[in-house]
Order: C-alpha cells, then structure tokens, then sequence
C-alpha cells in the first residue's frame, strides 16, 4: 500500500493519485524551485536539490565461524586450507564472499527498493560497513515492523529473539525505548538478508558537525558546557549498551537545528576495551585544539583530572561541571545541565534556597510558564477553575461528538447543583507544588526570537452542513538588521472558536467572539504583552457581547448559544494562553514531546480534580458535558483559564477545535502529522491541511479547525555577555 504523503491514507500501489485527497502518488514539489519532481528522484532536474528519501544502511559480517583445517571452499568461493593461509584471511575471503552474494547488485534489498549510493569497501575491518542508500519507494511502508510491536510490548532485550529483530539494531531500539531525548538516529528499518544483518538509520550526515559550532565565537560558553554535560548524560545511556565509543568518534558527533546534541549511529565497544572517562577528556580537549577556541582555565584543569583519574564518576563529573556553570553566570540561577536544553532552568534550582533569597517576582506580572494562575494567588478558586491545576497527564480525550447540535454537550443546568456544591471559597496555598510531568515554573536564560510562522485554516467536516468554528490570525513582525545582527520584534493575536446552538446560531456567537476580541485587543495591547487582568475582561466583553444577544432574542435553554474559546498572545518570547470550552491547546518541542497545555471545562475533569477516580469520572453519562462556554450564562459562571509561557526552546504551538482532538487524535498521530511541522524545512500551511484531512478520515463527524504558531529562538547576545 502507498501512504499518501499530504493525508497519510493509504492507497493501493497501482494508484498514481490518493483516493482521498487527491494528491500525487508519483511527483512532488521541490523545495527550492517548486518544480515537479519524480518521488524516487535524487536530485530536482531543474536546480539540483537534494530531493530524495535518503537512509544510512548500517551492515553487520558475521565475526565468529570455524573453518576446518581442510577448507577448501566457502559460499561457492575457492579458498585454501587453514594451515596455508591463516583464519583472518579466511575472514575476508568469507566477507568477500557476503558481500558479493548478497550486495552484489545495485540495490540493498531484492525487491530493489534501496539503491546503494556507494561501492562497499572489498575489505571490513571490524566486520561492519555503512552505506547511504536512496529510497525508491518512499511512500511504501517500512519493510520491518517487528520492532514497533516490540516496543510497545516490553523491553525491546526480551522480545529480540522471539521477534528476529537482529542484535545489531538491538542498541538502538533499547536506547529509544528508554531514554527518547537522547537524540539518538531513528530505526527506519531493520532486516536479516542471510546471515548479513541490516538495519536502516535516518540519514543524519546533512546536519553540521558539532566542531563546526564548536569554532563558532557566537556560540555562548554555556551552550558549550551544555554540550559537554550532554556528552555526559549520553556516556551514561550508552554505557549501558556498550557503545560509549559513539561519543569518542568525532565527525560522529552532529547538531540539529535546535543547537542540540546528536549522534549520526551507535559504535560497539570493543570487548575487554571499554572506553574510560579519560577518554572522553581527551575528545574534549581534541575539540578545542581543533576549533582552536580558547578554553577556561577550570575546564583544563578539569581535563587534566580526567585524565590522571582524579575525576572517576559520573557523578563527580557533573559536580565540576555544574561547579564551571556557576562561575559563567554569577548573577543568574544556574541552569541545571541535565534538562537537555542549553537555555532553562528547571524547578529543582527554583526551589532552592538561593533561589528564594533572589529578587522577587513582579505582582503584576505571573512568573513565565508557571501553572498557577494569578487568579489562584490572589482569589478564592472560582468553580469553574477547578481544573486549572489538573496533571495533562489525567486529561482525557473527548469522544467523537454527535452530528447534533454542541448544544446538547451543554448542560449547563444538569450540573448546575454540582457547581453549587463546589462553589465554598478556599485559597490555595502559595507553595503548592505544580505536579508532576505539568508544566513547571521557569526561569530562562536571555533569548531572542529568531521566526515566528503561523497557518490556520477551517474545514465543515463530513457529516455537518454548516461550519459554526471560527478564527483569526492577527500578526505585526519587524525585522531588525544592525552591526550587532538581525533581531526580529513580533505581536501576534491567535483566536479560536467552537460555536454551538443550532443552525445559524453557533457561527453567530463563534464570530462575534472573536470580533469582540480582537475590537478589544487593538485598543488595549500596545508595547507589552497584556496582563492577566486585561485578558480576563477582554474574555468578560465576548462573553457579554453574545450573552446579551441571547437575552435581547428571548433566547433560553436548548435555544442559547454559545462557544468555546482559546487563545495566544505572543509578543516576541512571552505568551499569554487562555481558554474556556473543551477547545485545546497544544505544545510541542523536541525536548519536551507533545503536551496538553489547556485542561477541557467538563464534568469529567471537574471530577477528576475533586478527587475522583478517572475511569469513575468518566463513566458518567454527562462526563463530557462542558461545565462553561461563552454567551450560554452571565460572567459570574465563565472563570477562564489563563496561564503564562516563555518561548525559551523552538516550538510548535497548536489551537485545535474539538474536530481534531477527538479519539486521542494528534496524541496518536503527532510523529506523522505534529513533530514534522517543527522543522522550517516542512511547509506549515500545508502540514495544517494535512492535519485537516487527517481528522476528516478519523472523525469527520465534526467542523474541523486548526492554528499552528512556529515560534524558533536563539540566545540574545545583547543581554547576555560572552
């Protein structure tokens, strides 16, 4: 089958356009020059980009086989006795040999879908080769699966054997599992051809090499400690396959787009010979010989230690490390080196002591990216707020929504006597601690924004006859360029809304909100980004506007309508987020995977937060009800949720109507559909077409809207000295 690439359906191999969505099976765009080229081409004809699917095949020899003292052949080749020429010479015969037999063509595979790019070596040393090879039949599937069931299923280590995954990708399959952020090559593939062992990597070789930043004098000291205490977590993670010698091949080491660290493949240890930390002081020293980068006096004398065995532990290494880290930033916090991110400090440095004892923070302003709302520190909890505290990781997907009216999701009055009961103020404590794996409060190092991209678009879906979503993209960006760079100054307002009451009604009240907002917005946002209050009015006026068109049109009960809300203000690095209504939004980083960042306003996760049982919570009738929206009610029963972000790391900030969250849909599909549009190589405005046409496949029942906001950042040298 041919997985379309602009819906992912799939379709029959004799098929030149997706039975879906119309697009090629065949062609695709280039790039560069956007002329139509070939799917297994590897260069564009017209201006010789690189356009093909590439992967780096990793091939393993057999090492271990007994040859009798009369060998006289093997595989069909003539070789002589052991006596006369000796078992190492019969190795490579027997490579030889492998090699022609099973690699002998131009083709990796017998169904010649990977072309081979290179002649292999006559000779392997260590018994292993690699190969980059060009996909010709990139819309087809991978041709090995096993690996996937293997690690949803256990321990990649227990079900190598019973699924034939071969030992060579054994490593990488164990480290993916078990430590995702270490940034290792993703397994495209991986077979057995005989007795030669194949496994296909991403093609990692495009990226720079990390001495090419290393040179760079724009690069901040502590991005390169970083980089030095990301060698040290990786040590940790590869010692425990036995292949730390990935981090002593130097061209093996690459930097992603996000300036963090990566390894292009995994290279064994040799038995009996396990690299020592010695050896990882040596690659370090290596590194500023060659990038000819002045180097600290602290960390020489570190790499002096390393080497005379002073330093022997991991453990002792990060302390000396972290012990630099300080010394570089002495008016700062010191961001701990283990969050994988040169520019964040996480938590456990804000709850220390010293932390404590720093400027405090401004009352007008929330601290960035912090859970507790302003609203929490000041007010009693209003009833409707209940949820804002709420783990992501308890938050529950909507199911697929009737084809009637929202409305009927809204029972406001059947909960009514529940909010009452919840309604007895109480006042959180100021120290609460956020939970575990939510968002956390956070100090950044001094960041500028480098792009801020956005795409929207709306779509009535399969089984309604009219669109009741509505949104709006409002953006002002200002390029900068001066001796000292480029800097780039933004304001961007991003609006979403789900209407609900019946046919020409829930667009009624889903474009008056967002009229009303952005009517507000214009006036009230000039220099800085709003504050906490500024954006609950501006949500009050919306509420307001639709509530008394409701009242002025005798509207009541079923006859009421409504809409959801989220929203994002972005002024350069800061965001403000706000929502009512079960629309979501959503954040995606490499660093931090796919979250939840908004908390649906239903019954179910009302309960949840009182101390119920999720399954018990949603096995209500009414757990899906929505306990607030826009217009149905007086601003006494509309509490919106209003929380802070600092745009410290590349991210992809996603406004989603209930049309695409539903059925777990992006936590089911974000490798295919939500991580590719990170990468400012990939078209926003069409991955959120795609994300379109992949709800209207799996829901559909539904009106389908999405925002995608690319926001990239890099250090501000201005604020932050060398």
């Amino acid at each position: 089958m041919l997985v379309c690439p602009q819906c992912q359906s799939e379709n029959p191999d004799t098929h030149k356009f997706c039975q879906t969505c119309g697009g090629s099976l065949t062609e695709k765009e280039c790039p560069t020059c956007s002329a139509s080229v070939a799917l297994d081409a590897e260069y564009c004809l017209h201006c010789g980009t690189a356009t093909g699917t590439f992967w780096k095949a990793l091939l393993c020899f057999p090492q271990q086989h007994t040859f009798s003292q009369d060998s006289s052949s093997y595989g069909g080749a003539a070789i002589a006795p052991v006596g006369k020429v000796g078992v190492a010479a019969l190795h490579k015969i027997r490579q030889a040999t492998l090699i022609d037999q099973y690699l002998g063509g131009q083709y990796l595979d017998a169904s010649q879908r990977y072309q081979i790019l290179a002649p292999l070596p006559a000779e392997l040393e260590s018994g292993e080769a690699e190969v980059r090879v060009l996909d010709c039949q990139p819309l087809q599937s991978s041709p090995s699966k096993l690996y996937e069931h293997g690690a949803a299923h256990g321990s990649i280590h227990r079900t190598c054997p019973a699924l034939g995954i071969p030992s060579i990708a054994r490593p990488y399959l164990e480290l993916q599992e078990r430590y995702p952020a270490l940034m290792m090559p993703q397994v495209h593939a991986t077979w057995e051809q005989g007795e030669l062992q194949i496994v296909l990597l991403e093609d990692r070789s495009v990226l720079p090499p990390l001495l090419s930043f290393w040179r760079d004098e724009q690069v901040l000291p502590i991005q390169i400690l970083h980089w030095l205490h990301e060698m040290v977590e990786l040590w940790a993670a590869l010692q425990t396959e036995n292949c730390c010698q990935s981090l002593l091949v130097l061209d093996n080491l690459r930097v992603d787009e996000d300036s963090l660290l990566c390894l292009q493949r995994l290279y064994p240890d040799r038995p009996g010979q396990s690299p020592q930390l010695r050896d990882l002081g040596s690659l370090w020293q290596t590194l500023f010989q060659r990038s000819q980068r002045t180097q600290r006096g602290d960390l020489s004398q570190l790499y002096s230690d390393m080497e005379a065995g002073l330093v022997n532990s991991l453990d002792q290494l990060r302390s000396r490390l972290e012990d630099i880290a300080v010394t570089l930033q002495p008016d700062l916090p010191f961001p701990p080196l283990d969050s994988f991110n040169p520019f964040m400090i996480d938590d456990e440095t804000l709850n220390s002591e010293a932390l404590f004892n720093s400027k405090p923070a401004d009352p007008e302003k929330p601290s960035l990216d912090a859970k507790m709302t302003l609203s929490h520190l000041t007010d009693p909890t209003p009833p409707s707020e209940l949820n804002n505290n709420l783990p992501s990781a308890l938050t529950l997907p909507n199911p697929s929504s009737s084809p009637e009216s929202q409305l009927d999701k809204l029972q406001l009055e059947s909960v009514e006597a529940d909010e009452q009961e919840a309604q007895t103020p109480t006042t959180p404590n100021e120290d609460t601690v956020t939970p575990e794996g939510d968002d956390s409060p956070t100090v950044v190092l001094p960041m500028r924004l480098a792009s801020l991209e956005d795409a929207g678009t709306t779509d009535i879906g399969r089984q309604r006859d009219h669109n009741e979503d509505c949104f709006s993209i409002q953006t002002e960006i200002k390029k900068i360029e001066g001796s000292k760079g480029r800097s780039l100054q933004a304001k961007g307002l991003y609006i979403l809304c789900d209407g609900m009451g019946g046919h020409a009604s829930g667009e009624v009240a889903s474009a008056l909100a967002v009229e009303t907002l952005q009517r507000y917005f214009a006036e009230h946002w000039q220099d800085k980004l709003p504050n906490h209050e500024s954006i609950r009015e501006a949500i009050r006026q919306a509420n307001h506007a639709i509530y008394d068109l409701n009242q002025q049109n005798s509207r009541s009960g079923s006859g009421r309508m409504g809409t959801t809300l989220v929203l994002v203000l972005v002024q350069d690095t800061e965001a403000a987020i706000a929502h009512v209504g079960d629309s979501r939004l959503y954040r995606f980083s490499r660093r931090r995977g796919l979250e939840t960042v908004t908390v649906d306003h239903e019954v179910g996760q009302r309960e949840i937060q009182r101390g119920v049982e999720p399954a018990i919570a949603y096995a209500r009738p009414d757990a899906y009800q929505l306990t607030q929206a826009l217009g149905p009610r007086d601003e006494n029963f509309v509490s919106p949720d209003i929380r802070f972000l600092e745009l410290n790391e590349d991210m992809v900030l996603l406004l989603c109507s209930d049309g695409l969250t539903d059925n777990n849909l992006l936590e089911t599909h974000w490798q295919s559909h939500v991580e590719p549009l990170l990468s400012s190589q990939n078209n926003l405005e069409q991955g959120v077409h795609q994300l379109i046409e992949l709800a209207n496949q799996q829901n559909g029942h539904d009106n389908i809207t999405a925002i995608a906001i690319r926001a990239k950042v890099r250090p501000n040298l201005d604020q932050f000295g060398h």
